[in-house]
């Protein structure tokens, strides 16, 4: 299949499509990010990759890090990990309160604000304070994507925890719920920091392969998770991991991913290859506009999806 050539139509189809989607402005830091930008990659289990437009453009990851951060607490947690966080759908906002008041301060998924925040904490449990978390989070991040030179943005970071009041609401809730056992502030500054880490596509899609490939990463051969983690985490992925819109999500374009509000999504085709897409401006749900239509488009070209 000529991939290359897929992917160069793809941008061709999308970028009348730029000028309708909104960059996140209620992150001051992100509200400055040039809306007409695209880049689109995709790494095979060879490692060869194909990619167009701003490939190599960094972008803060934002909820994308959730990912990244429930593999390293389900990986050391286990099933434990479901007593603190449930694994179901949402059909809410990313940073609802009301839903998290009803059930007693404990999120629904690990990917809503709620969830990635109590991961978080459950990571700075694991390594003892939040900087070894913090530390730990990025080394996992940098050895998935094969690049040391990843780094988290601290302008970012620190716009993010200046204007954070609902995911300080949030953490609190759960505190008051016996469900956050750190400090809140620690927490939410950890939580921000693996948040504001910047990537590309190229990297993003690399780092996608261990769960196209049931934990282990088919290129090093270095295992990081076990085949059942890596499918529940896959299953979370499909449902949860496009907020409100997951089933919409799944309805058009059929393979596991993970939005966030920089912009970027990565998503994956089991066995097969690592996909990830950038484009800032987002729709009504908080995810990337184009970056959604591009992954349709991708799914209906190749014809590959999970159905």
């Amino acid at each position: 299949m000529d991939y290359q050539s897929i992917l160069n139509e793809i941008a061709d189809e999308i970028t009348p499509l730029l000028k309708d989607g909104k960059v996140a402005d209620y992150i001051p830091a992100l509200s400055m990010v040039d809306p007409n930008q695209f880049g689109m990659s995709i790494t095979l289990f060879d490692g060869t990759q194909y990619s167009v437009g701003h490939s190599n453009t960094l972008f803060s990851i934002q909820s994308i890090s959730k990912l990244f951060t429930f593999t390293l607490a389900l990986k050391f947690h286990g099933f434990d990990l479901y007593k603190r966080i449930g694994h179901e759908p949402s059909g809410n906002p990313f940073n609802s309160l009301v839903q998290l008041e009803y059930e007693k301060g404990k999120p629904r998924n690990p990917f809503i604000n709620a969830g990635a925040i109590n991961v978080t904490d459950a990571l700075i449990n694991h390594y003892g304070d939040e900087t070894s978390a913090y530390e730990e989070v990025l080394k996992f991040i940098r050895a998935i994507a094969d690049e040391d030179s990843i780094r988290s943005n601290p302008i970012v970071a620190v716009s993010e925890m200046e204007h954070g009041y609902r995911n300080l609401a949030l953490a609190n809730l759960m505190k008051s719920f016996n469900n956050l056992d750190n400090n809140v502030l620690d927490v939410v500054q950890t939580y921000f920091n693996h948040c504001a880490v910047e990537m590309s596509t190229k990297m993003l899609s690399r780092a996608m392969l261990y769960l196209a490939n049931h934990g282990v990463d088919p290129i090093t051969g270095k295992s990081y998770i076990t085949a059942q983690q890596a499918k529940r985490i896959n299953a979370v992925m499909l449902t949860c991991g496009h907020y409100d819109a997951s089933g919409d999500f799944a309805f058009h374009v059929g393979l596991p991913g993970k939005s966030g509000v920089g912009g970027g999504i990565v998503a994956l085709i089991p066995k097969k290859m690592g996909i990830a897409v950038w484009s800032p401006g987002l729709n009504s749900n908080g995810n990337s506009l184009v970056g959604t239509m591009a992954l349709e488009l991708f799914t209906t070209k190749t014809g590959l999806s999970i159905f």
